[in-house]
């Protein structure tokens, strides 16, 4: 019997009526919520809703109350109600929702509350919500900063939770659960089809949400990436049980050359023989669904992790002598072009999607969509992919940790959804990813691809060192009235033009992350960035290729914010005459030489030993040119001796301060030409500042070496 659980798809943004927009949302709010509550009634006994069939993940008390606890924590946020319901439970089923890795297990204790508690809970939030879609002001197009929004992101929050707490019912003891018609599985079972490969020719794909699409979006759907995609063959079906049963008996499972370092780890965690929802009894498999059990239906898509369909297409590689692997996120999205329209456009759905025909996975031949079969539905697809931004990310502040926590490089993409994916999942732009470990109701599919290489998988992690987030925050965070690296470029420039020096060729020695250089490219022939902190330098050659840099930023406590930056951001082009560079200021390479003008910025305080760094730069430059020195003249004993201070010490019983310091070692050569104090903002937090005064000095080069 087919699944009965008719679902309402996404709203659309747009209206010509407020009231039946209005009215729209009210619905799709109700059928989330009772979709989800008619799932948890699946539960037969209270204590099964604090088993943990999954140690990885919380126990389902949690996910019942989880999605209740979202509305009131982001209506809260965003300051429309002032009130909370029930603060404990709100406090309790908040967080600790992405699943955990067998290397760092939480073993926090939780004081649940009872299953009767969120049931009551669930009702006083269904009331609020409702009462509010009812009396909130409402204009269309529908934006990401109205109630309406929010109201939208609670049910499509809902809607993955609908998913994500299926998957671990279905680990459940079945005694745990009761069948229901409308919770009915699939009852067709065969023989697995031949799987055979279909052709696709090179290509260009867009990737990306609009702002102005018509559909509510996750924050990492927006932006655009446009990519090349090569010839490759993508299987004709997902891979079946039969298929996959030949990797199992061919001993894939104890064969560790088939599987990567972190695939083995896990292997050697949960020692794994076969995928996590079969069993081997008598020596027959069973594979277990949401409701029941039943012989191993060959000819449905198998059910594993990413590490588990890695290891079957590099098997297969190994099998058909050619490069075998899972497609990429812009490849899954060639082979999505088979399947016409938006589920939200449609009058009927096209595959095992959107509970519209069974609750589970059914037979991989049951849905031609184009020239393939489960493009989209039947059970997620695994890709290649890492998750990462597209270029334009920006995080929404009332759900600022829904994507940004998974761009680190261990959560792949999943792609086309499965049986249970309704709204948002379901349609086209949806990116969602887990854990390469993690299960869903997920498989895959396998590309043919003309060589070993796997295109498109880079991630553009958002950086987290306290330190060089405080340092990218002081280059490109703060505004341009307290940022000293601009007014620093500003007032080079206008001494440049002060002192006749056009385009000149110019070093720059602490050159940090490389704000002050990019803006100082204009005003110069070439400019040579040094500084001698590797993991500074690499952000300025990020932004030079065009690419963008993410970094946090502490506001207060635990909270961060999230940058981005780009030099289209930032208004700066042509950066041709600019070339990063780490250098020791002590032991420069012989190639930097004949500067016409040399900036040092805050590089001596830095330096092991100040004396020696000033006579190597200042010995750099051309008779006649300008050397600037930038410094706050606070020098540390943890970083040099203070033998090798240029001052802020006694020589002779007699104070040594300042320029005065500098002109003990240049005065045989320079003369001093200008000085004035300019005002260096450094950035603790997003909220706190320490001020710092630093002196620009200039000073003339009279002679030569």
């Amino acid at each position: 019997m087919g699944s009965t659980n008719t679902q309402l798809p996404t709203p659309q943004l747009i209206g010509d009526s407020v009231e039946e927009k209005r009215a729209e949302i009210k619905q799709y709010f109700k059928n989330s919520w009772n979709t989800y509550e008619a799932l948890f009634s699946l539960i037969n006994n209270d204590q099964a809703f604090y088993l943990r069939p999954e140690p990885l993940r919380h126990p389902l008390v949690f996910y019942f109350g989880h999605t209740a606890t979202f509305y009131i924590n982001k209506l809260i946020l965003g300051k429309y109600i002032s009130n909370r319901v029930n603060e404990k439970l709100e406090a309790i089923c908040a967080v600790g929702v992405d699943e955990m890795s067998w290397d760092d297990l939480d073993s926090s204790h939780y004081d649940w509350p009872t299953i009767d508690e969120v049931r009551d809970y669930r009702k006083q939030v269904f009331q609020l919500v409702n009462q509010l879609i009812e009396d909130m002001p409402l204009e269309l197009p529908i934006t990401q900063d109205s109630l309406a929004w929010v109201i939208l992101m609670g049910c499509e929050h809902e809607r993955i939770h609908l998913e994500t707490s299926s998957v671990i019912m279905r680990m459940l003891p079945l005694e745990n659960l009761s069948e229901n018609e409308f919770w009915a599985s699939c009852t067709e079972s065969n023989e697995a089809p031949q799987n055979s490969l279909v052709n696709f020719p090179a290509t260009q794909i867009t990737l990306g949400k609009n702002t102005n699409d018509l559909t509510y979006g996750w924050d990492n759907e927006y932006g655009q990436e446009q990519y090349s995609v090569d010839a490759f063959k993508a299987s004709e079906y997902l891979v079946s049980n039969g298929e996959f049963l030949a990797f199992v008996e061919a001993g894939g499972y104890h064969s560790p050359s088939y599987w990567s370092e972190e695939g083995r780890s896990w292997l050697e965690y949960k020692k794994a023989q076969m995928p996590r929802f079969w069993r081997k009894e008598q020596g027959k498999y069973i594979q277990r669904n949401l409701l029941n059990e039943m012989a191993l239906p060959l000819n449905w898509p198998v059910e594993v992790n990413y590490l588990e369909a890695k290891a079957f297409c590099n098997w297969k590689s190994e099998q058909t002598n050619s490069f075998v692997r899972l497609p990429t996120e812009p490849e899954w999205y060639y082979l999505r072009q088979q399947l016409a329209g938006d589920a939200y456009q449609w009058q009927e759905t096209p595959g095992n999607l959107n509970l519209a025909y069974y609750a589970s996975s059914c037979p991989v031949n049951r849905f031609k969509q184009g020239d393939l079969f489960d493009v989209c539905g039947n059970v997620w697809q695994w890709t290649e992919s890492p998750i990462d931004a597209f270029t334009g990310f920006a995080v929404h502040p009332l759900y600022d940790d829904f994507s940004t926590p998974t761009f680190d490089g261990k959560h792949n993409l999943i792609k086309g959804g499965s049986w249970i994916s309704t709204g948002n999942e379901a349609i086209i732009s949806s990116r969602y990813a887990f854990r390469r470990h993690f299960f869903q109701h997920a498989g895959f599919r396998y590309v043919q691809a003309q060589s070993a290489e796997i295109p498109h998988i880079a991630v553009n992690k958002f950086e987290s060192d306290p330190a060089v987030c405080r340092e990218l925050f002081s280059h490109y965070g703060l505004a341009e009235h307290e940022n000293f690296s601009v007014q620093l470029a500003d007032k080079v420039a206008e001494i440049l033009t002060k002192f006749d020096v056009n385009r000149p060729k110019l070093l720059h020695m602490g050159c940090s992350v490389g704000r002050t250089s990019f803006a100082l490219a204009k005003s110069a022939q070439q400019i040579d960035a040094l500084d001698f902190t590797a993991r500074y330098i690499q952000f300025g050659v990020q932004l030079q290729q065009q690419e963008s840099v993410r970094f946090e930023m502490v506001n207060q406590g635990e909270i961060v914010n999230y940058h981005e930056v780009s030099l289209n951001k930032l208004c700066i082009d042509n950066t041709n005459n600019l070339n990063f560079y780490q250098g020791d200021a002590v032991n420069l390479k012989p190639i930097f030489e004949q500067y016409d003008v040399i900036l040092i910025d805050q590089a001596l305080e830095q330096s092991y030993d100040p004396k020696q760094a000033l006579k190597t730069l200042s010995a750099r430059l051309k008779p006649g040119g300008l050397l600037l020195i930038a410094s706050s003249y606070i020098y540390d004993e943890n970083i040099c001796q203070k033998s090798q201070w240029l001052s802020g010490i006694k020589v002779n019983g007699e104070n040594l301060e300042g320029a005065a310091g500098l002109s003990a070692i240049l005065s045989p050569r320079f003369n001093l030409v200008n000085n004035e104090s300019l005002l260096h903002v450094k950035p603790l937090n997003s909220r706190q500042r320490v001020h710092e005064q630093v002196e620009l000095t200039v000073w003339r080069c009279t002679q030569d070496n």
